[in-house]
């Protein structure tokens, strides 16, 4: 199981970067991992964007990375109230970035930095409010 490949303190380490970069925005991130990839990347992370209910948040600001890490493949996909304010620069910005950190094999580094940069471009964008709830939960998600 996927569970398996990352550790309580990467896991909490992650978990704790979602939360910081939440304080900021009203956008909401989430951090799904697998170790295979059984479809075509986007295809994949599109269809667990929708099981995780990232599409109901009341902005349409939602932030899925997806990690398929036995194939070394990720994905980070966001909602179409993010989409129509952004170019595609916006996201291979922030995938650049990850990439250098997991091609020296640090994952756990390479989602806290593109989490943090989302964020920091989310808080421009959507600026967390006073009454903003967490409309989705902050734990990873696994498959198998």
């Amino acid at each position: 199981m996927a569970v398996d490949l990352i550790s309580s303190g990467d896991k909490k380490r992650i978990e704790q970067a979602i939360r910081s970069a939440e304080l900021n925005t009203s956008g909401e991130l989430r951090v799904h991992i697998e170790r295979r990839c059984p479809e075509e990347l986007m295809d994949r992370a599109a269809y667990l964007f929708e099981q995780l209910k990232m599409h109901k948040t009341a902005a349409r600001n939602g932030v899925l990375f997806y990690l398929a890490l036995d194939d070394r493949l990720f994905a980070v996909l966001g909602d179409v109230g993010i989409n129509t304010q952004v170019g595609a620069d916006f996201w291979e910005g922030i995938k650049a970035e990850m990439q250098e950190l997991f091609r020296k094999g640090d994952w756990t580094g390479g989602l806290e930095k593109g989490i943090e940069l989302a964020g920091e471009q989310l808080k421009d964008l959507f600026p967390r409010q006073q009454d903003d709830e967490n409309e989705l939960s902050d734990e990873l998600s696994f498959g198998r």
